[in-house]
C-alpha cells in the first residue's frame, strides 16, 4: 500500500454481504484494491477469488491474504460465484469473456471495470447468455502503479464509478453492482456507453497520451539537454512523469480501443494548442490570462468536489 494511504477503518457494523462468492479475474490495481475492500471492510462478499493467469502474481496474492481462495483456472473458478468481475486490460476483456461466461451459473452476475466501454461492450456482447446479466462499470480512480501490491482499500473513496448498464439488464442486477461500488466508497453515475467513452477520452485518455508524448519529446532531446530537463524538471514535468509512469499495455489498448472519441479530443486540443500559441506569438495578454484563469477554476472545482 503506497506511504501516503492511512490504513482503512473496518466499519463498525457488519453489513450482509451483496453476493455470496465474488471472483475477481485480474488481481492488479482495481481488482486487488477491491479484494482489500473486501477483506478489510467487509459487505461486499462472504467469499473472494482471484484468478491470474500468472504464477507470480497468485504467489503475491497468497502472500498477501488478500483473497480467500487463488486460482489459475478462470472457469473452474467462475463457476462457483454470484458475481464475476473482469479486472483485465480491455483487449482482453473479449477472450476471458469468452473463456468465463460458459462456466458461469445462471443468475450470477458479470461485470467489469474496463476504461473504454462501447469496445468492450463489442467485444463481450458475441458471448453473453440471457440467464447471466452483464453490467458494465468504470471506477473512476488509480494510480501510476500496477499489480497486486499497488492497491489499497479506500481506492475508490469519494471517486467517481460510471455505470453503462445494457438496456436489457435487469434492474435488480444493476441496483447490486451500484451497491458494491458504493460499499467501496464510490460515486455512482450512469450514461451511454458512447457517452462513458467521449467523457474518459478528455478527462482521462488525452490527458495520458500528452504525458507519454511530452515525456517522449523530452527524451528526443540532446544528450546534453535532456540531462538538464532531468535535473532540473519543475513540478509541472514531474506531474507528467508520474502519469508517464502508467502501464504501457494498459494505455496501448485505451488509445487503440476508444480510437474515435480520442482522436476527435485530441483535434480539438491541437485547434486550442495552436490558438494559445497564436496569442502567444502576437503578445495576445487577455487571451492567455482567460485561459490561465479558468483552469484555475477547473482546479477549485476538483477540490470543491473533492476530486484532487
Amino acid at each position: 500500500m503506497p506511504d501516503n494511504q492511512s490504513r482503512p477503518v473496518a466499519s463498525a457494523v457488519p453489513l450482509p454481504p451483496v453476493f455470496e462468492t465474488l471472483v475477481v479475474v485480474g488481481p492488479g490495481l482495481i481488482g486487488s484494491s477491491v479484494l482489500r475492500r473486501a477483506r478489510e471492510f467487509g459487505g461486499l462478499a462472504r467469499r473472494v477469488i482471484a484468478v491470474d493467469v500468472s504464477p507470480e502474481v497468485r504467489a503475491r496474492v497468497s502472500e498477501l491474504g488478500i483473497a480467500d481462495e487463488v486460482m489459475a483456472d478462470a472457469a473452474e473458478a467462475v463457476a462457483q460465484a454470484d458475481c464475476v468481475m473482469l479486472c483485465v486490460p480491455v483487449g482482453a476483456m473479449g477472450p476471458v469473456a469468452a473463456q468465463v461466461l460458459p462456466a458461469m451459473r445462471p443468475g450470477a452476475i458479470l461485470t467489469e471495470v474496463g476504461s473504454t466501454k462501447v469496445s468492450v461492450i463489442e467485444a463481450i456482447t458475441p458471448y453473453l447468455r440471457p440467464d447471466v446479466p452483464y453490467v458494465p462499470a468504470h471506477p473512476m480512480a488509480g494510480t501510476e502503479f500496477s499489480g497486486p501490491d499497488a492497491g489499497f482499500a479506500t481506492l475508490f473513496e469519494k471517486r467517481w464509478c460510471l455505470l453503462t448498464p445494457l438496456d436489457n439488464t435487469p434492474v435488480e442486477a444493476v441496483d447490486a453492482i451500484r451497491t458494491l461500488w458504493e460499499r467501496c466508497g464510490a460515486r455512482l453515475r450512469e450514461m451511454t456507453p458512447a457517452h462513458h467513452d467521449r467523457v474518459c477520452a478528455i478527462v482521462s485518455h488525452l490527458p495520458h497520451l500528452l504525458a507519454f508524448t511530452i515525456c517522449g519529446t523530452a527524451d528526443d532531446l540532446a544528450d546534453e539537454t535532456r540531462s538538464e530537463v532531468l535535473d532540473f524538471a519543475a513540478s509541472g514535468f514531474r506531474d507528467f512523469t508520474r502519469i508517464a509512469a502508467s502501464d504501457p499495455i494498459m494505455w496501448r489498448d485505451i488509445f487503440l480501443l476508444n480510437r474515435d472519441a480520442l482522436l476527435e479530443m485530441l483535434a480539438r486540443f491541437m485547434e486550442d494548442a495552436q490558438a494559445m500559441a497564436r496569442a502567444i506569438r502576437w503578445g495576445d495578454e487577455a487571451y492567455i490570462v482567460d485561459r490561465i484563469e479558468r483552469g484555475r477554476k477547473i482546479r477549485k472545482s476538483l477540490i470543491e468536489n473533492e476530486q484532487a
